[in-house]
């Protein structure tokens, strides 16, 4: 059974090594109220598939265990807090109390459609150690499009961007693992819609790039104004993707892909990228670092790819940490 519990009912520590007290499955019925079936929906919001994207097998639905604490606070740059996974429904606070715990001083909520981004929006306004990011995804773009209500969806995003707690505009930008080509002219068009958006405000833009490295950098060039800071989500270029980035002061936030075996390009964008560009999250649910691959993922496990960040760089990793989350307030303002 998938239980929701509140704070008081999680243990007070977490211990590296094993799952921490907020990801374990209470009894079975403890909670007839928030209880559901393991198979079925979250109580609310999405939920990822129980089986894997490529191969269509299923997943181990455990969170791994709690790593070691890093020395140093991070913050997870990306993070979707409104998708639940796993055998338990968690809090945005029990996921920020758990992070806290190993290292991670919070984390920006990312929009992906109108009802995440009003999400994030309400869940910064009541956590502290969270902050907000709202915009339509390039995969929701075409179908809105389509659908006729784009517009409308872009206005509510340009509504929720006044937001006390929106330090971003995201995540947008383009996805031509998902989109042929017949749908790409209205991804680019809401890439160009929310750059600007982003500009006129002057919010720092997180961009999604998947298989599209070129017409994102293109894109990003033919445009007369851009956002103040740009952010390459889940980074998954190379070491020349990587040089584009540092000449041009874009920044590069790198994510459990980085730690995947099949990843060397990614750690040689990595070894190089400009130590005051590089940033770091999760986007969990997914992407959970190796050897937990395919698992559910949480802000916590930023620490474990923060480890592995130092390891490729070569560096002390209390001063990976201290010079990711200076980046970090560069881009979003302080994190109080």
């Amino acid at each position: 059974m998938v239980v929701t519990r509140s704070s008081d009912q999680l243990a007070t520590e977490v211990t590296p090594g094993q799952i921490p007290p907020a990801y374990l499955p209470g009894e079975t019925g403890s909670d007839p109220q928030s209880a559901r079936s393991a198979d079925g929906p979250p109580a609310d919001g999405p939920v990822r598939s129980e089986r894997e994207e490529n191969s269509g097998s299923r997943r181990r639905l455990e969170y791994p265990p709690a790593p070691q604490p890093l020395p140093v606070p991070v913050v997870d740059n990306h993070a979707h807090l409104d998708f639940r996974d796993g055998q338990v429904a968690v809090t945005v606070t029990e996921h920020l109390d758990t992070a806290q715990a190993l290292g991670a001083a919070g984390a920006v909520l990312v929009g992906y459609d109108v009802a995440s981004s009003e999400f994030s929006v309400a869940a910064a306004a009541d956590e502290p150690r969270a902050k907000a990011a709202v915009a339509l995804h390039p995969n929701e773009a075409p179908v809105l499009a389509e659908e006729g209500t784009y517009d409308a969806a872009f206005s509510r995003i340009t509504e929720l961007a006044s937001a006390e707690h929106v330090v971003a505009i995201g995540e947008t930008g383009l996805d031509y693992f998902r989109t042929g080509e017949d749908r790409r002219a209205a991804q680019h068009a809401s890439f160009r819609d929310h750059l600007a958006l982003a500009a006129e405000r002057g919010l720092p833009v997180q961009i999604h790039d998947r298989d599209a490295h070129t017409d994102v950098v293109n894109v990003l060039s033919d445009t007369n104004q851009l956002p103040p800071a740009v952010v390459l989500h889940c980074f998954s270029g190379d070491a020349e993707l990587a040089r584009i980035c540092n000449e041009r002061g874009w920044y590069m936030s790198f994510a459990g892909t980085v730690t995947f075996k099949n990843a060397q390009p990614l750690r040689d964008a990595l070894a190089i990228a400009d130590p005051q560009l590089i940033l770091v999250e999760t986007d969990c649910p997914f992407l959970t670092p190796h050897p937990y691959r395919g698992q559910p993922n949480a802000p916590y496990m930023v620490a474990h790819t923060m480890r592995l960040m130092a390891e490729v760089r070569a560096a002390e990793l209390g001063q990976l940490c201290q010079q990711v989350m200076f980046n970090t307030t560069q881009v979003y303002g302080e994190w109080t």
